[in-house]
């Protein structure tokens, strides 16, 4: 039985995750380039998704510490990258989620953010994991791009384990080969087994991890194919990193998102999701992983 995240935001405003309940949108850039940009995106956003009925959790990262080159933007950090993503929380009221590297970031983090996110390179780190759940706040994993679905098993039970009753997990693509990703829609139902709610990355889904040498290509194209395919596999939330001019973007444009793009995608994902019906088998766990 899929366990429902629940969560309070703001004072008398509970948000639900999963089945049953409205569509999640977790949306915004790749990575703080500054305070305007940011702003911009999540009041563009947000006003789309109240337009359409959707829950909107504004999403950027402080650090990029995985980027594949060292001469790549990370962004401003985390002291002064908390602050923004606080200021702009309080300003747009709107809840915030972004990812944490090391488990010293969990508890600065926990303070500001909604929700914690686990980046996928990192999603088998038990350390990382326990932070995460001491902060009491709703943690979002990625699945690993080298991680069967059916073995995020066991990342559910390292947070349940240290009392995390809120769990998000994310499926990103999974590695097969060299410079690509490859999305099994069969994911969606084996991590639904598992008693959460599942999101889909559509973005970081048509990435060329390393594909442009010293950074990562990606195929935005491929975006509104994807989405649509996991929404009629039953997902409960979609993850997306979107722009004003990806062309420009310091991190991630290659497979973000045009932010005029936005609101037409999803118009057009909320038709797929009005049409879908549960699905008639449940996945068993081969024996042998």
């Amino acid at each position: 039985m899929i366990q429902p995240v629940v969560f309070t935001p703001f004072p008398g405003e509970s948000l639900r995750i999963g089945p049953g309940q409205p569509l999640v949108l977790l949306a915004g850039p790749c990575v703080l380039e500054n305070e305007a940009m940011a702003r911009e995106v999540a009041t563009e956003v947000k006003a789309i998704c109240n337009r359409l009925g959707i829950s909107f959790i504004f999403k950027a990262s402080f650090d990029k510490a995985n980027r594949t080159s060292i001469t790549s933007f990370r962004g401003p950090g985390l002291s002064e990258g908390l602050r923004i993503l606080g200021q702009l929380r309080t300003d747009l009221h709107v809840p915030i989620v972004s990812d944490i590297h090391e488990s010293a970031q969990a508890g600065p983090a926990g303070e500001v953010l909604d929700i914690i996110q686990i980046p996928a390179f990192l999603c088998r780190q038990t350390d990382l994991l326990l932070a995460a759940a001491a902060t009491g706040k709703v943690v979002n994993v990625k699945k690993g791009q080298f991680v069967a679905p059916w073995d995020m098993a066991h990342v559910v039970g390292k947070l349940r384990e240290a009392g995390c009753k809120n769990i998000l997990l994310t499926e990103r693509g999974t590695s097969f080969g060299y410079n690509n990703l490859v999305v099994d829609m069969r994911s969606f139902q084996v991590m639904h087994g598992l008693g959460c709610p599942v999101i889909f990355d559509g973005t970081h889904s048509v990435q060329l991890p390393g594909g442009a040498g010293s950074s990562s290509g990606g195929q935005r194209e491929f975006v509104p194919l994807l989405t649509r395919a996991a929404m009629a596999a039953g997902i409960d939330g979609l993850f997306l990193e979107v722009h004003p001019d990806p062309d420009k973007a310091l991190c991630d444009g290659p497979n973000s998102l045009p932010l005029d793009k936005l609101e037409p995608l999803l118009q057009s994902l909320l038709l797929v999701r009005s049409a879908i019906v549960p699905p008639v088998f449940t996945h068993t766990q081969p024996e042998d992983s």
